[in-house]
């Protein structure tokens, strides 16, 4: 099935990314779904309650996750797809992938979809020039290692110099490999390779990103930065989420990945009327 719900996509305005992912192992036991119809079930609450665009991921990127091989992943994303694609035709799909493989035949069975790459483009050699190639929408992230090893590569000298520098060098770097800039979304990787206090760290100077002229998409969703700090778990960590991802907007990111996507929508319309006054 191809579409072309990607192409006229505005990825600077200020929407919502719903989380959905097709394992059995990610952090957050609401935000996954293996059976079919709770798939398609949890993607038809997602576009309800406002969600612009269903990321679907079939690897868990929680620290220490175990390692998934292409077919399995392949086999996961393709339900995911199917799950959005039988519930609306045209919504845009994300999927959270490193392999090219996985993007090449997402494409090929539905149509364009948006990468959103963890690595950043390490996971794979061929992840960039697929990209240039299709044409289409790419999440850079920030990360260093794999997520079995990140928690260990945390020694930075300047977090936020380091971690902005290095995405915007791979912007320049994946234009040059033929990824038109519009097509490109930053995302700084929060509790990727970092600790608590390197999070909030970056958060702080998040403005400094979103000035450097690309989309920037921000995931903090029920994560340990608010888990941690306030010693709860992520299913009481809705609120943490909330105030986090108002802070983003404020300094100016387009995009917030979120399990709760009632709530982030509420938060985005809140802003954007706050904005205005």
């Amino acid at each position: 099935m191809n579409n072309n719900t990607l192409r006229d996509i505005n990825l600077r305005c200020r929407q919502v990314m719903a989380i959905v992912n097709v394992t059995g192992d990610s952090f957050y036991a609401a935000g996954r779904a293996e059976q079919t119809e709770d798939l398609v079930a949890l993607v038809a609450r997602h576009i309800a309650d406002g969600a612009s665009i269903i990321d679907v991921g079939g690897y868990s990127s929680r620290p220490g996750a175990d390692e998934v091989s292409l077919e399995e992943e392949w086999r996961r994303v393709e339900r995911g797809i199917a799950a959005v694609r039988s519930v609306d035709a045209y919504v845009p799909v994300s999927v959270d992938t490193f392999r090219s493989e996985v993007v090449r035949r997402a494409v090929a069975k539905f149509g364009e979809v948006i990468v959103n790459d963890i690595t950043g483009g390490d996971g794979d050699g061929q992840m960039w020039q697929t990209v240039a190639e299709l044409g289409v929408p790419y999440v850079l992230m920030h990360m260093r290692g794999t997520p079995q090893t990140m928690q260990n590569l945390t020694a930075y000298d300047d977090v936020v110099s380091e971690v902005f520098d290095e995405l915007l060098m791979k912007a320049e770097r994946m234009q040059a490999c033929g990824v038109r800039a519009e097509r490109i979304v930053l995302d700084p990787g929060f509790g990727f390779a970092k600790t608590l206090e390197q999070n909030y760290t970056l958060l702080r100077c998040l403005s400094r990103l979103c000035e450097a002229g690309y989309p920037v998409l921000v995931g903090v969703s029920r994560k340990s930065m608010i888990t941690r700090l306030l010693d709860i778990s992520s299913d009481e960590a809705l609120c943490g989420t909330q105030v986090l991802g108002w802070e983003a907007l404020r300094q100016g990111a387009s995009i917030l990945r979120v399990h709760d996507v009632r709530e982030a929508v509420h938060t985005v319309k809140m802003y954007e009327a706050y904005i205005k006054r």
